[in-house]
């Protein structure tokens, strides 16, 4: 009886914890379907976040590197030393293979050590979990870190399998100095790939890991070394490698790489941060993101072209001289950029001063001027007076431009003339004629977008311009008034391959085609001697090195020297002074960007087929006497082929210089002509024209 009342007393107990057993594991089983529905939802984490970026040229050759404060590299697992692997799998966790990411008997170990200890220093993680803090989680020692890290590492188990993982783990843990990943910490310690690493090499840097500092082989060698043997012991304990293995490892010579003799100059520095900040544009991300993003770069680099443009900056300015260099070399069809130099030392100056810095360009801005004059009904043969002169601005000040070292002619000059001998008070007249606005409006037009006054003197080059803008500017010229964009990317994959970003050119036609090569012509002036007159042509002293007609125009300020000039492939700017704006007072100085244009030029086009400039339909080539801007006649000392737009061409001959008669009188067209052909039916100008 007593019996039957004890049981009658515990059958609620025994129903309650029946209940509350079977609540405890519906929990259970619900907590992990709710765990592993948010891990579905949530998706695959990414394998890989900063990794570097690299930098290739026009024929797809790498010619950079960026990785910011960090080296990193990605490759397979089949990349990678096979023994190197081995010992890491050992070393870090050798169930790897077994377990879904978490291993129960480690973290029951740990975690009874951490409540012995009243600590969380004991570690029990996975080549997964730390992969996954490494990739999305902070260092710390917290059970919040512990349980985003273990939300993690089941995500990575759930969508990846062990390979990927452990490849994920292998190019992104950190080996210490700044190297991420096996494959950078073979660069970095030994100078070759992970997959020609020897077994002594791979266990050394699989002792690395597990304290970058404490066990790095440049600053604490011996226990590097002394970790190094107890993995390769374990090794051969497990049967990965033999005894004499193990022996010929043990005793291998460790050979680093001596740092201090590591460091290289990066090829192109200038070109390569140009790369840098236009992907930052393109990809509306920072820079370090570009840096760190595992990006393919694909630019318009010329190899070639950049050693030379270097070399002749090199060669033509003295290492005795203070004076720098901007110099950048474009594809006036395309608007590549195939060569940039931005200083005379990018390790002591990264200043770009072919793009960042802006200075006045001088004579060089007259192209867009006397663009516009033709636009406004100027030829080639439009003659104005060249004499000091004085012009009265609207605020009733005079501004008095002059020639260099106060040469005129004192005689009216054509515009051929004008441009080839870089006559200030031509171009003045010409700017107040059109209207200060019609030059802002065109070079505005034309692709520079620095402030410009509308003012007298901006003929003259007086605003402030950057080298990146003149050379686009002169592209115009040279492909027929096509617009383009100056530009050093051609197309951006992702560490995937997929392409996120290519350049797509543009078809707009900006200049008249005509007027643009009417422009043409008249620039290649500067290095024909027959149009010297007061003065010579401002690109004599280098005409003769010249082998192939070039267009181009110098200018020069106080503090400014510049030459920029093309052919139809190739522009070409050069700015030379000195940073601090401090005069040129040196003849010599103000040659320097001359001779590194010619020179450089000369060697670019050396391999290349020569294209001349063609005039398009509309325009028609006559000989013209230089001085009057007429027609030429056998007694004109010097002859141009000038070209015109139909119908505006010269119709009348030179009779500048027409022989004398014995009475001391010029003779006329028509009486020579008689005289020449008294027995002859046929006229000695149709014959010459």
């Amino acid at each position: 009886m007593n019996q039957f009342l004890t049981s009658l007393r515990y059958r609620p107990i025994l129903k309650w914890t029946g209940f509350s057993t079977v609540i405890m594991i519906a929990l259970v089983v619900c907590s992990v379907f709710i765990l592993l529905l948010y891990c579905f939802i949530a998706g695959a984490p990414p394998l890989q976040n900063e990794q570097n970026t690299l930098v290739y040229d026009r024929e797809d050759q790498v010619v950079g590197v960026e990785h910011g404060g960090e080296n990193r590299y990605w490759i397979q697992l089949d990349e990678m030393n096979e023994a190197f692997i081995q010992a890491t799998l050992l070393t870090e966790d050798r169930r790897f293979y077994q377990h879904f990411g978490f291993d129960p008997k480690r973290i029951m170990a740990a975690a009874i050590h951490d409540i012995k200890q009243l600590s969380k220093s004991q570690g029990a993680s996975t080549i997964t979990q730390q992969y996954a803090r490494n990739l999305y989680l902070s260092h710390e020692k917290t059970w919040t870190r512990k349980i985003k890290e273990a939300l993690y590492a089941l995500r990575l188990e759930m969508f990846y399998n062990k390979d990927e993982i452990l490849a994920g783990y292998l190019n992104t843990i950190y080996y210490g100095h700044g190297a991420y990943g096996i494959e950078a910490a073979s660069k970095y310690y030994f100078d070759k790939n992970a997959a020609e690493l020897t077994l002594g090499e791979g266990a050394l840097l699989a002792a690395i890991p597990k304290g970058p500092s404490y066990y790095s082989p440049y600053t604490n060698f011996e226990n590097a070394k002394e970790r190094q043997e107890l993995i390769l012991k374990t090794m051969y304990k497990q049967d990965a490698i033999t005894e004499q293995e193990l022996q010929s490892a043990v005793s291998e010579s460790i050979n680093l790489v001596r740092q201090v003799e590591k460091v290289e100059e990066r090829f192109a520095p200038y070109f390569q941060d140009m790369v840098v900040q236009e992907a930052s544009r393109l990809l509306d991300i920072d820079a370090d993101s570009v840096k760190t993003s595992g990006y393919h770069i694909h630019t318009s680099l010329d190899q070639e072209m950049q050693k030379a443009l270097e070399k002749n900056v090199q060669v033509n300015m003295p290492s005795t001289s203070d004076m720098q260099v901007g110099a950048l070399s474009m594809d006036p069809q395309t608007g590549e950029v195939l060569a940039v130099v931005g200083g005379r030392d990018y390790q002591k100056s990264s200043y770009n001063r072919a793009v960042q810095a802006k200075r006045m360009p001088g004579s060089t801005f007259k192209p867009f001027l006397y663009y516009a004059a033709l636009e406004s009904g100027y030829t080639p043969a439009t003659t104005l007076m060249s004499k000091p002169t004085y012009f009265e601005l609207e605020d009733g000040t005079v501004y008095e431009p002059s020639n260099y070292n106060g040469y005129y002619a004192y005689e009216p000059i054509t515009l051929a003339q004008a441009i080839a001998l870089s006559d200030n008070v031509y171009a003045v007249k010409t700017n107040v004629f059109l209207g200060e606005d019609v030059l802002v409006e065109t070079a505005n037009k034309m692709g520079i977008t620095s402030k410009l006054p509308a003012v007298p003197s901006l003929a003259l080059g007086t605003a402030s311009v950057s080298v990146e803008e003149m050379v686009g500017a002169y592209s115009l010229f040279a492909n027929g008034g096509k617009k383009i964009e100056p530009h050093v990317i051609e197309k951006i994959t992702d560490r995937r391959g997929k392409t996120i970003y290519e350049h797509k050119p543009t078809e707009e036609q900006i200049l008249d085609e005509q007027h643009a090569f009417v422009m043409a012509n008249l620039m290649t002036g500067m290095f024909d001697s027959s149009l010297n007159d007061y003065m010579q042509v401002t690109g004599a002293s280098i005409a003769d090195e010249l082998t192939r007609p070039f267009a181009g125009k110098s200018g020069t300020t106080k503090t400014d020297s510049w030459m920029i000039g093309y052919s139809t492939d190739i522009v070409t700017g050069i700015w030379t002074g000195y940073d601090e704006n401090k005069a040129i007072e040196k003849v010599k100085e103000h040659q320097f960007a001359k001779d590194i244009w010619a020179e450089f030029m000369e060697e670019a086009h050396a391999e290349s087929t020569f294209h001349a400039f063609s005039p398009p339909d509309g325009v028609t080539g006559v000989y013209i006497d230089p001085d009057s801007g007429q027609l030429a006649t056998p007694y004109c000392a010097h002859q141009r082929l000038a070209y015109f737009e139909e119908g505006s061409e010269p119709t009348t001959y030179c009779e500048l210089h027409l022989p004398i008669d014995d009475h001391g009188n010029k003779q006329d067209l028509e009486s020579i002509d008689k005289q020449r052909n008294k027995s002859k039916n046929r006229n000695w100008l149709d014959i010459m024209f």
